[in-house]
């Protein structure tokens, strides 16, 4: 097994406060960071603006499928970490960390977006090493748009692991004081083989162990769901031949719609079940869920992409699946 920095416990806190809000509680630097890469820091915008609305210092950043490679070299603040602003030069069909910058510096937000190269665990985590250094970083939260970071490894399917397992294993290597896990968009990932009672099933492990900090719903008539909204809105005009189908079903859950609401042709021939379970952050401790993977000690060393993937494959090859339970209702 690599190197699992431990972080504090998250505090027990009474049911009138959420256990997300009590362990960040005195943090005064928070980096929001989608895990997954593509839009995910679109699901961080919730936690942040209500962070910022409590006078927090909150960053964010991403594992960015942007090809970074083409970006001028000064916007680089240390090696697979980008600086982006809202005139950033970069593609123009596919840019979600600026494409997110113009829209907060257009709501007087702050509009810096860092962008994190798609490498293998080794080079991350030096990267998020550089961040926690140069930002004071005192709180990690990894975002996830769905929740198939939570697979530990002998479900029956992983839903596409290699970006979140690759950030969950850089971020359980760095000594930072809170390290947690946050996934928005329940059920979306059954489109790529998640059986969600096995998430279900290891979200009551966690919880036996402590490592459960509850769900936590975001008010759809609130500024949080609004702007959120009007950001996957205007992400889907700047990006329209690839609009976010996953920060899509969460604006919609977040809006009251259930069902098969179709929002683009990417979906097309697709049943959708947006429900109001895709508008809930489902938080766990870091560092527990780290533990719990039972292929992390195999991707550590990993400096490519390539080879987290090569290597969760070849641990499938040898394992014998969790047979899934199957909903009773």
């Amino acid at each position: 097994m690599g190197p699992i920095v431990g972080s504090t416990p998250p505090a027990s806190s009474p049911l009138d406060t959420p256990p997300l809000f009590a362990a960040l509680h005195g943090a005064r630097s928070v980096l929001l960071a989608g895990a997954g890469g593509g839009f995910d820091v679109y699901a961080a915008l919730p936690l942040a603006i209500a962070l910022w609305n409590r006078g927090v210092t909150v960053h964010l950043a991403n594992l960015s499928f942007t090809p970074l490679e083409m970006l001028d070299l000064d916007v680089w603040t240390a090696p697979d970490v980008a600086v982006v602003r809202p005139e950033t030069a970069g593609p123009e069909e596919y840019f979600p960390e600026r494409t997110l910058a113009r829209w907060l510096a257009a709501h007087d937000l702050p509009a810096t977006v860092y962008a994190f190269a798609r490498t293998g665990v080794q080079p991350l985590r030096a990267a998020y090493q550089h961040l926690v250094g140069e930002l004071g970083i005192d709180a990690i939260v990894l975002i996830d748009g769905g929740t198939d970071i939570l697979m530990r490894g002998d479900e029956s399917g992983l839903g596409t692991p290699a970006e979140d397992i690759t950030s969950l294993a850089a971020v359980a290597g760095l000594d930072v004081p809170v390290k947690l896990v946050s996934c928005l968009g329940f059920g979306i990932d059954a489109y790529h083989g998640v059986v969600h009672s096995q998430v279900l099933e290891n979200l009551a492990a966690l919880d036996r162990d402590g490592g459960y900090l509850g769900m936590l719903s975001i008010p759809g008539a609130g500024r949080e769901a609004v702007l959120y909204r009007d950001a996957v809105a205007d992400a889907h005009r700047a990006t329209p031949m690839r609009p976010s189908i996953v920060q899509g079903q969460i604006a919609a859950a977040t809006r009251g719609d259930f069902g098969d609401v179709q929002f683009t042709r990417r979906t097309a021939g697709s049943t959708l079940f947006v429900n109001p379970l895709m508008a809930a952050y489902f938080t766990v401790d870091l560092v527990m869920l780290a533990g719990r993977c039972l292929y992390l000690d195999r991707i550590e060393q990993t400096v490519g992409m390539r080879q987290v993937a090569a290597r969760i494959e070849a641990f499938r090859e040898d394992i014998t699946f969790r047979t899934p339970r199957a909903f009773p209702h």
